[in-house]
């Protein structure tokens, strides 16, 4: 039985990923996660009882504890999943950004290093070190094309300048001292357990309540979007039979534009909660969810088009996605509506959904429901 250390576990994508691990894998998990507002223990209820895993409370950028966690479980594998990830916060503080990103990402590095030192030479080359990174680190693209593992990296954004030199640390760890390292990058997640900060659980938990659904700009700017579930089967498979040094995309083949997008999410709400029957809908005289949605000004240095080519991934470790988008737009709806206590309890300090990132120059606020 292996050890696997799941930095950020209690995050969105990292919780998913450690649930992935310990239903389909005979392997002991260690989260280690600092708690920040959008890591929850809530979102690990389901596994808490296993006694295949272990929590410990820490932050990655504090070398002690890193040092701890590699002596005291002596991992095989560190899924590197920890992470600030937001933009529009990282406008408003980068620091914190660099912090986590930057510095947390190099005391794994060196606690790694020394960790394989100390191992014999079988453990040592079944050691991996898994970064998990996201395709906005190479910038925005034009109307057409997709990001690959080969393309030069333009970050236009704090979050993104942050997650590069992390990259960045990862690949040269392994030309300079041979650690065993993967890179991935990911187009953007949906699914059950996102802190509703994110475009998608914040647009439901506002239609919901009868608020307003911002859509940033003109709303036409494209995402790729990827269930978290294929992506956690990618970031396994990358683990399993990826090729240490080598990077590799994971894409859900999904795009739409931030309207398409809240256009299916609105309709797919309609069908399950019907806007006639929610009282606060009635209260602002809207008759459906798309009536909420309003332009809202656009995010500083707004890139305009993700999307991620995952054909290496599909070639070299036999993953492709499974989730059709509609339908899983369905199912997360569906899934935020049966947990509410969830939301609720991620919610406590009441500022979730609040706007970030507005600068003092940016254009007021129109109000235009999708027709």
């Amino acid at each position: 039985m292996e050890t696997w250390v799941v930095t950020g576990g209690a995050g969105f994508i990292g919780a998913t990923v450690v649930r992935k691990v310990l239903s389909t894998t005979p392997h002991r998990v260690v989260v280690l996660d600092a708690l920040t507002y959008a890591g929850h223990r809530e979102s690990l209820e389901d596994v808490a009882k296993d006694p295949r895993y272990t929590f410990v409370h820490g932050d990655i950028a504090d070398r002690e504890t890193v040092e701890r966690v590699y002596r005291e479980h002596a991992p095989s594998a560190v899924l590197h999943l920890a992470a600030e990830t937001h933009v529009d916060r990282s406008i408003d503080g980068p620091r914190a950004f660099v912090r986590t990103n930057v510095h947390g990402t190099l005391e794994l590095l060196e606690g790694a290093r020394a960790h394989v030192a100390r191992l014999g030479k079988p453990e040592a080359e079944r050691f991996r070190f898994l970064a998990v990174s996201t395709d906005e680190v190479f910038g925005s693209l034009g109307p057409t094309g997709k990001f690959s593992e080969t393309s030069p990296y333009d970050p236009r954004s704090p979050y993104s300048a942050s997650k590069a030199a992390s990259d960045h640390l990862v690949s040269a760890y392994h030309e300079t001292y041979k650690l065993p390292t993967i890179l991935s990058n990911c187009s953007n997640n949906y699914g059950p357990f996102q802190f509703p900060e994110k475009l998608i659980p914040l647009a439901l938990l506002n239609a919901c309540e009868g608020k307003s659904i911002p859509l940033y700009g003109d709303g036409s700017n494209v995402r790729d979007w990827i269930h978290v579930e294929d992506h956690a089967e990618g970031i396994l498979a990358a683990l399993a039979r990826g090729r240490p040094g080598e990077r590799y995309g994971f894409g859900g083949d999904a795009e739409r534009t931030n309207r398409q997008v809240l256009e299916a999410l609105c309709d797919a709400l309609e069908t399950l909660r019907p806007a006639a029957g929610v009282p606060a809908m009635a209260s602002r005289g809207s008759k459906r969810y798309r009536d909420l949605v309003t332009l809202v000004a656009d995010r500083p240095g707004h890139d305009r088009r993700y999307a991620m080519d995952a054909s290496k991934a599909q070639r070299e470790l036999g993953w492709a996605p499974q989730h059709d988008f509609e339908a899983g737009i369905r199912s997360t709806v569906a899934w935020y509506l049966e947990h509410a206590a969830w939301c609720a309890a991620v919610q406590k300090s009441g500022s979730a959904r609040d706007r970030r990132g507005v600068l003092p120059t940016s254009e007021p606020t129109t109000n235009k429901g999708i027709r």
